[in-house]
């Protein structure tokens, strides 16, 4: 046996063992060959001859990751990659609230195995400890931490945001922070500070639903631009979109994009930043999932190449920390003061309790490495989700392979109606969410958006394996 082919073989035995176990990151090249004493050369042989075995599998700028292992099927291809969108051409009015509501609205039960959902599971994150941080922030609460805590908040708890960038490589500014309830007022707050009634915005296509009603609110115009599952908006398309159209702001997510995954590489980012800057257009900049990375570093957001003070940055711990909480932020750049300003006319400030909590918490420590496991466990979901995927589906589905967060885009048959789709698999206890809530015009009718994000739900791959069964049923044979 040549020696690539016996470190392949202990490889092999720890993953049969269960001692490296689907999603978990294979030593390196550099720690095994320092380890075994071995070449680079020899350990990547030994890791094309698993990858080959459908063992492990690479993972871009990351390293190798153990696949997520069912029983071989004879002929079985794994699904191919969603195509990049094709949306209209030209602007549209939005008017999606009622489909969305009716979606949202019919998926409320408990007992529902939450494929739909928009959240992660409440067992990955750190409630108790949250808790406790809440508890003893209640007990020092005083008049004056409410005035100190008025736009633009917590000031601790802004100086812990701005550090927390910085140690990742992004400076942001604790002048232009500001706390608010969720991202989602972040980012309904900046398309208001930037917009009047019949405005046209730049979105992706497919898009985040809320951002779609947050247009539909505020009475503004919808131009859907060209994006794919990988890497993200097309920005030929969308320097198109600029000359053609009077554009006053693009909302994006360039980073595991809602509902497709996508990833914009760090160059792309920086081409994106210069794009709308030439053009004078602000960018509402969601970025929400970006601690959700499955990469050791990560990845920096369009606000980390903002020269003029044109990206509208917001975030928040609903999806990384602390569900329920409700507390978001945004570096809002030129934009800061109005805002602040737009902030106390409509909610005033965020909740006290809430910023002080995760104030508290983050002062503690400990944030890293919770995110390092949340990473882990969404990574290994992943991994599951997609072998189910393979295995159940109809012939002729696609899905995306995201680099982080906890969404696959699942592009099936074009026989299939997602919303048909939608209502049985409720009838069966399975929520889900039809492509059609992610376009202004309610084009994906043969899409699905899937949340792999919960690793405690028992029925998990029971419940994928039976939405694969119900769309072949409404594919042609």
């Amino acid at each position: 046996m040549k020696r690539y082919e016996r470190h392949a073989d202990t490889i092999a035995q720890l993953i049969h063992s269960g001692a490296l176990r689907p999603g978990d990151r294979v030593p390196s090249v550099r720690e095994s060959s320092r380890t075994r004493g071995i070449s680079p050369s020899t350990v990547f042989e030994a890791y094309y001859l698993l990858e080959a075995q459908g063992l492990i599998h690479a993972r871009p700028r990351s390293g190798y990751y153990v696949s997520a292992r069912l029983p071989a099927v004879p002929g079985q291809v794994p699904p191919a990659e969603p195509l990049p969108s094709q949306p209209a051409a030209g602007s549209i009015g939005v008017a999606i609230s009622d489909l969305v509501f009716e979606v949202l609205g019919s998926a409320r039960e408990r007992g529902l195995v939450p494929l739909g959902s928009a959240f992660p599971g409440l067992e990955l994150f750190p409630l108790e400890r949250l808790a406790r941080c809440l508890s003893g922030g209640m007990r020092r609460l005083d008049p004056w931490n409410i005035v100190q805590s008025l736009p633009p908040g917590d000031e601790r708890l802004r100086q812990q945001i701005a550090l927390h960038y910085g140690l990742h490589g992004t400076a942001v500014d604790v002048g232009e922070l500001i706390i608010t309830n969720g991202a989602m007022e972040a980012l309904n707050l900046c398309l208001e500070a930037v917009t009047r009634p019949g405005d046209i915005v730049v979105v992706e296509s497919p898009t985040f639903y809320a951002a779609l009603q947050a247009l539909e609110r505020l009475n503004l115009q919808a131009v859907e631009v060209a994006t794919h599952p990988r890497e993200g908006i097309d920005l030929a398309a969308l320097a198109e979109a600029l000359a053609r159209h009077p554009v006053k702001a693009c909302w994006l997510m360039p980073s595991f994009q809602n509902p497709l995954g996508s990833l914009m590489p760090e160059e792309k980012k920086r081409a994106l930043v210069a794009l709308l800057a030439r053009h004078q257009v602000p960018l509402i900049e969601d970025d929400v999932y970006g601690e959700l990375h499955f990469a050791p570093e990560r990845p920096p957001p369009a606000k980390a190449f903002d020269t003029e003070g044109l990206v509208m940055h917001c975030s928040s711990f609903s999806k990384c920390l602390a569900p329920g909480y409700r507390v978001g932020w945004v570096a809002a750049g030129r934009f800061a003061t109005a805002v602040q300003r737009l902030k106390l006319m409509t909610t005033l400030a965020a909740a006290v309790p809430s910023q002080q909590a995760l104030s508290e918490y983050l002062a503690q420590g400990g944030y890293d490495r919770h995110l390092r496991q949340l990473r882990r466990s969404l990574a290994r979901q992943q991994e599951r989700a997609l072998a189910v995927i393979a295995r159940h589906f109809p012939a002729g589905t696609r899905v995306s392979r995201p680099e982080g967060g906890y969404f696959l885009w699942v592009e099936l048959p074009p026989s299939v109606n997602a919303l048909a789709l939608h209502r049985q698999a409720l009838a069966q206890g399975i929520s889900l969410a039809p492509g059609q809530i992610f376009s202004a015009d309610q084009r994906f009718a043969h899409c699905v958006r899937i949340n792999y994000g919960h690793p405690a739900q028992e029925r998990f791959e029971e419940a994928l394996a039976t939405v694969g069964r119900l769309a072949g049923a409404l594919a042609p044979g």
